[in-house]
């Protein structure tokens, strides 16, 4: 078996509402490319990749020179065939790399009739659990409806949320508002959940002082962790000396270089693992066993997933023994899926572990072209603006926060 034939479609998927986060905002919609991989017996695998439209298309299609007549068993030959760490130097493929993983995989469990999961060690859990992911939010343009930025809208999406899924765990993106304002708004969700865990991330918006700051503010909470409250290893070792939190991070351990560097010298006391910046699920494992070798604790990142990455996501989830901890998913913000039968559905908080062969979803080619329409309709959108400041762009550590409503406001 080999393979024949790589296919990339981009698609736009709406959100119920805009997303702020500290370098900007998700403008109202998900923008993530799709991919299939074709083997000459006519088995496809599916792979997904985020990031923007931006050339995605043309990028992998760039790749059929080096995959096509490629054995998609053969996946250690295949990183290094794509993401070669000095070649990529020069064109950096670690993501594109996962895509065609997540798809070589789904190819293999597909030939074999297995779930993913068994080619990865066998799960240990039957359904993985999630945080709410909860965000400041703009209004939805058409319909006005579900913006999040008081602190009592705040608590009552965080209700919403925990009554329709079943959260206990509720992580707050910040790095938007000045760090009192949203102290104020995480201190009010622990409040209305004492019983529930709580997890703060300003996406290293914060200065080391500020950072500090909070995380003493922060610190009789029934806490996770702490988030990239700041930017950079050296920063957050000051932080976590200072404040005594557990600090996690996806920004500044995500390669195995810069989680060297953190066991030599810890900054970082929670690795969260996303199966597309680390370059795939096999990369996570490694990782994983690194992190259950030297008593790292690791969580599950999200990267605003639909639902071929959300099951890549639970694949790993279920087969690693220290994933203790809920994972992250922006996947209750969106409106639809791409996959067959529609979005999945969380149960006490928890979904269950894809149990069809490969990665056990398949697309829906209807709704694939009705969002790639989308996509060609809307286009990309700056992840790193805010629509509702148009000349405002971050910094870091920022001071130029957004200006909370005034009461009477909203």
């Amino acid at each position: 078996m080999y393979i024949s034939d790589i296919r990339a479609t981009t698609v736009s998927m709406p959100l119920e509402a805009p997303l702020l986060h500290s370098n900007g905002a998700h403008w109202g919609r998900f923008v993530r490319t799709l991919v299939e991989v074709e083997t000459d017996e006519g088995i496809i695998g599916l792979g997904e990749m985020g990031g923007g439209g931006q050339g995605a298309q043309a990028a992998f299609q760039g790749l059929k020179p080096y995959l096509v007549g490629h054995d998609p068993f053969s996946l250690e030959e295949l990183r290094f065939k794509i993401a070669n760490p000095t070649a990529s130097l020069y064109n950096n493929r670690t993501q594109l790399a996962a895509a065609i993983e997540f798809a070589c995989l789904d190819i293999i469990g597909q030939k074999l009739g297995v779930p993913v999961y068994q080619l990865l060690g066998g799960k240990l859990r039957d359904s993985v659990p999630f945080a709410s992911y909860l965000f400041f939010r703009l209004p939805n343009a058409t319909s006005g409806r579900g913006e999040v930025q008081t602190t009592e809208q705040l608590v009552a999406h965080a209700r919403d949320l925990k009554a329709r899924h079943g959260f206990s765990t509720h992580k707050l993106k910040g790095g938007v508002f000045a760090p009192e304002y949203e102290l104020s708004a995480y201190r009010a969700l622990a409040a209305a959940f004492p019983e529930d865990r709580l997890r703060y991330d300003p996406n290293a918006a914060l200065s080391v002082e500020d950072a500090i700051r909070f995380g003493r503010a922060i610190f009789d909470l029934n806490n996770d962790y702490l988030e990239d409250p700041t930017w950079g290893l050296n920063g957050m070792r000051r932080v976590r000396q200072a404040v005594g939190l557990a600090l996690a991070t996806n920004t500044v351990v995500v390669n195995f270089e810069q989680l060297a560097e953190n066991i030599l010298n810890p900054a970082v006391d929670v690795i969260l693992l996303d199966t597309t910046f680390w370059g795939g699920i096999r990369a996570c494992i490694k990782a994983a066993q690194v992190c259950e070798t030297f008593q790292y604790s690791i969580g599950v990142h999200s990267s605003g997933e639909l639902g071929i990455q959300l099951a890549t996501m639970l694949h790993l989830g279920a087969v690693l023994p220290n994933a203790t901890m809920a994972a992250d998913a922006h996947y209750h913000h969106l409106e639809d899926d791409v996959i067959q039968g529609g979005k999945m559905h969380y149960q006490g908080g928890r979904i269950a572990v894809p149990s069809g062969p490969g990665l056990g979803v398949r697309l829906d080619q209807a709704k694939v072209a009705r969002y790639a329409e989308e996509y060609r309709r809307l286009g990309d959108y700056p992840y790193d603006r805010d629509p509702s400041r148009p000349d405002w762009f971050p910094l870091i550590p920022n001071q130029r926060w957004a200006k909370p409503p005034s009461p009477g406001e909203v």
